[in-house]
């Protein structure tokens, strides 16, 4: 503390204050720097380096999962400790209400998931959502679609009403990303947009296959639950956006540049989604 005001408060009067002798407080600060002292500053070095690349979303798991890939030695602990003593805390999680309407007449498909969320080849299931996004100028929707045997991203659409066109567009991203799968089972809630004859006509003219949760149950649709939050948590909350293009493109930063290639997923032995996929196909 002293030394971090000593160009604001006189040393000397800093000292009686906090009851340390004047020559004690410089013989620490010409001390040395243990070898231990080093090799934490040279770590914290990279812990910063990690955390400001990823802006302020990973904690202390993902960054010593990160550095360990990158040939640093950085035990979970140790890198906990840095960031708790040196105020690095990643970014906080907050409670979210859910956005899709499913008290309509329309019908609904059986929930064949029955919330087995894995997959041991590409393409077997996908689960689909619509999460939302504040601006100064009103709110973005946003609907995703998630492949759950790398669970990259593979769709989405974002726009400025929660329509049944939303849903469609991140529905036919996602097959022409994928080239096309048949028998694909696609699922989501029963809200009206995936409910809607033009989102259903996508599976009769595609060959996929609808499943939807039972209602009310976000258990059913966990994966997509998960993915929702992370992206809450480390894209949305704490930010102020005050237009809806400022938004927009932090939901491609996320999705495209960082979820996608970057992140680390637990899930997935600590690689990202791309580099999983890479690995399996080598």
């Amino acid at each position: 503390m002293i030394k971090g005001n000593e160009d604001h408060y006189p040393v000397g009067m800093m000292c009686r204050l906090l009851s340390v002798s004047r020559s004690g407080y410089y013989g620490w600060k010409n001390r040395p720097l243990s070898d231990r002292d080093q090799a934490n500053q040279k770590l914290l070095t990279e812990i910063k380096r990690v955390f400001e690349d990823e802006k302020g979303r990973p904690g202390s798991p993902r960054i010593s999962r990160r550095l360990q890939k990158e040939g640093k030695p950085a035990s979970r602990h140790r890198v906990a400790k840095l960031m708790k003593d040196n105020g690095l805390r990643a970014k906080a999680a907050k409670k979210y209400k859910a956005t899709t309407n499913s008290n309509h007449s329309l019908p609904v498909a059986p929930n064949l998931l029955e919330q087995n969320f894995t997959a041991d080849v590409p393409d077997p299931k996908w689960v689909s959502d619509i999460t939302y996004i504040w601006t100064e100028e009103g709110w973005l929707y946003l609907a995703v679609v998630l492949e759950l045997y790398s669970r990259r991203v593979i769709g989405w659409a974002i726009g400025e009403r929660m329509t049944a066109a939303l849903v469609c567009d991140a529905l036919v991203m996602a097959l022409w990303r994928r080239h096309m799968p048949k028998g694909v089972i696609v699922h989501s809630d029963r809200g009206s947009q995936y409910c809607s004859a033009a989102y259903q006509k996508l599976f009769t003219q595609h060959q996929l296959v609808c499943s939807m949760s039972k209602k009310g149950d976000c258990y059913d649709n966990a994966a997509m639950e998960s993915w929702n939050h992370s992206f809450k948590v480390e894209a949305v909350h704490g930010e102020r956006f005050l237009t809806r293009s400022e938004a927009k493109y932090q939901v491609f930063e996320y999705i495209e540049v960082y979820y996608n290639r970057k992140r680390l997923h637990s899930k997935l032995g600590y690689v990202s989604p791309e580099t999983f996929e890479a690995k399996k196909v080598a």
